[in-house]
Formats: structure tokens, sequence, C-alpha cells
């Protein structure tokens, strides 16, 4: 069986690797396509560098533009020479969905498949629909997104979410990280975001929720996880905070940055986090939340118009419940955020159920996503090929 796979972030990179060792364990495999470290362990030898195409932001893509051109047109040459019996895009739509589009124009009998979903239940419904024009299966992490891409016309499986599958950290490595950064009483873990945009808007409202809870909690010791891009803003963002943060720079100690960030959301008891998936990083480690989130005026206004659902937060939408309190755009205000993190700090229960939830709805405890993963696509498969 021939398979053709294409990620272009590190997340990408991620769900390919884990995929590939599912189908390695089903069939006997040969793979082509364009991958990361990950994937190129898992034996892909990738036809140029993955990191090529991770490029955000429209000032960022225009004077990169003519190469990623000539690598769309290259991939897609590559995908029509090598015949494949499936050709698997992951995530990186701007890239993957041009290459099957331009895959389906000439050979419209390659089976493609998109593994995961855009997210059309919050916003652009009609990004489903021009999918479906290129795109035979999609394979989806969130157990709510199966019939927004079968209306549109797909084939849609939930394999499952991979945070289900991501080590947590044992009680010995938890009590080590304490240790190691003088954590003494209740841990408190700020996450302001891992772009220099999102430090920007909201590292002096995170700073000014930080001041009003430690008026009622003065025991608490903080934690900041960032990136090596943007600690350099994290140290000058908390200089005139109360306290001195534990910050966690991965390029202080890279042979242990993923274990300490392990340890981290393991010791940590609650967490004021910018919006995003870290929620289901939080949940799968138990740890209460508040989310908090802010655009740039013009985005704020047009997103805010575009928004099909009450809440952005992955928690309350697994669970269907809204026990994650948020606040987004110009609900992102201190004097709002600070009495609730007051709150889940004093009663997280309710919370604690609605991640638990989450978790088992994402798949916890069942087989793992990349596996579940390949055996969706073997099944959709012509029988003469699985």
């Amino acid at each position: 069986m021939r398979v053709f796979l294409i990620a272009g972030e590190s997340s990408g990179d991620r769900l390919g690797a884990a995929l590939m060792e599912g189908l390695k364990s089903l069939k006997d495999v040969e793979f082509q396509g364009v991958g990361g470290p990950l994937m190129e362990a898992e034996g892909i030898d990738s036809l140029f560098p993955m990191d090529e195409l991770s490029v955000m932001g429209l000032a960022e893509i225009i004077p990169k533009y003519p190469h990623l051109r000539r690598r769309l047109h290259e991939t897609a040459d590559a995908v029509l020479a090598a015949e494949p019996d499936v050709l698997v895009t992951i995530d990186s739509p701007d890239f993957c969905l041009r290459v099957a589009k331009l895959v389906k124009a000439k050979k419209k009998a390659i089976r493609t498949v998109h593994y995961v979903a855009p997210s059309v239940w919050a916003w652009r419904a009609g990004r489903a629909t021009k999918m479906a024009k290129v795109i035979d299966q999609v394979l989806c992490l969130l157990p709510f997104e199966p019939p927004y891409m079968e209306a549109a016309g797909m084939a849609c499986d939930f394999v499952g979410h991979p945070v289900v599958s991501e080590e947590q950290a044992k009680p010995e490595e938890i009590q080590e990280f304490k240790a190691r950064h003088g954590l003494e009483g209740p841990v408190w873990m700020i996450l302001p975001g891992s772009r220099r945009g999102e430090i920007e808007r909201l590292g002096a409202r995170f700073g000014d929720v930080v001041r009003r809870v430690l008026t009622h909690r003065p025991d608490l010791s903080l934690v900041i996880p960032t990136t090596a891009s943007v600690a350099p803003m994290v140290r000058e963002m908390v200089a005139e905070w109360p306290v001195n943060p534990v910050i966690l720079d991965p390029s202080d100690h890279p042979e242990r940055a993923k274990a300490e960030k392990r340890a981290a959301f393991g010791a940590a008891d609650w967490a004021l986090a910018a919006s995003g998936t870290v929620s289901l990083e939080l949940a799968a480690a138990g740890t209460p939340m508040v989310i908090a989130y802010d655009l740039k005026p013009l985005s704020r206004f047009i997103i805010s118009r575009m928004l099909k659902v009450d809440t952005l937060t992955l928690v309350n939408l697994v669970s269907e419940t809204r026990a994650v309190p948020e606040f987004i755009g110009k609900h992102c205000r201190p004097e709002l955020i600070a009495p609730a993190m007051l709150e889940v700090m004093d009663n997280p229960q309710r919370q604690r159920e609605a991640m638990n939830l989450t978790m088992e709805r994402l798949g916890r405890g069942g087989e793992a996503p990349g596996l579940r993963a390949a055996r969706a696509i073997l099944a959709r498969l012509d029988p003469a090929t699985r």
C-alpha cells in the first residue's frame, strides 16, 4: 500500500507520525511526502524541509509566495507521479488543500483524506463546502464535528484528540519540580500565549489580574511556561509584578524542557490562560482554569460578527457545559477576570467534572488516536487496497 502524506507544522508532524505508526501496525505501507523529524523517524523521506511551509501571517507569506508556489506544484507533481492509494493532508489547509485541488484536477481517482477538520462550527461554514470539492474523507479531533463535514458531502470519522495520549507528570516528577524551583504552597500557572502579539495584548491585563488575585491570596506561587521566542518579553512583563514568578524558558535547559512543562502542568492547582488548545492540555492535567483572550480591534470586530458559538473554550464545547469561565474580546478585563479566578480557586469541582467528561469524550482510555485514524482510512479504501 502506498500513502503520500503532507504536514506543514510541528503539530501536523506529531499527528502524521502517530498515523504512520498506526498504519504500519496494520499494513505493509510505503510512505512518501512532506513531514518533519517525527514523520521522518517513522520512515518518510521528506520531499523538502517541512519548516519551509511553517509561515504565518500575510506579511510573512508575501515575500515567500513565489517559493511556496513552486513547492506547491512540486508537491502536487510528486503525488501524481507516486500514484498513491491515498493522499493524506494534515492540517495546514492553505497549502494542503491547494495541493489536493491540483491533484484532483489531474487525477480525480486519487483518494484524498484531510486530517483535522476546519472549525466550521465556530465560523466560516463555507470552508467545508469548498473542501468537499477536493477532499473525500475528513479525520476530525472533536466528537461534534462529523455532522458538519458530512453535511458538506464528505465522509468523516472522529478519531480522538492527541491530547489524550500525551504523557502526564508522575507525582514524584511534580515533587521534584516544586523542590527544584522552591515552590511552596498553592501553585498558580499563568499562560499569556506563545506569540509576541498575544503577550503585547494580554501581558498588562494578566498582570493586573495577578495583582488583584494576590491581594486575596498572597500565599500563591506563580509559574509561567513560555517559549524561547517570547521569553524576553515575558521577563519584561513580570518585572513590576508583586511576586517573582518561575519562568520556564525552554532555551535555559533544552534537555529537560518538555519534562519541565509537563511537571508544571501537573504541579499547578489553577491556571489563567490565553484561549487555545492549551485548555485541553490543562484539562488533561486536571488543572482548573480561567480563559481570557483579545484580538486587535479590527479583527475583534470582524470575528465577533462571524462567530456562531457562545464559547471558544474546547472544554466547554466538548463537555456541553460552560464550566470554564471565559473572557473574550471586550470582556477581557481584569476587573471581570480576577473575581472569576478567585471563584474557581474556591470552587473547582464543577469544572473538574467537565474536564473529566471532556477527556472521556476525546477518547481517553480507548485506542490511540493515531491507530484509530489509521483504521478509519483503511475502512473507507477500496476493498482491493485494504
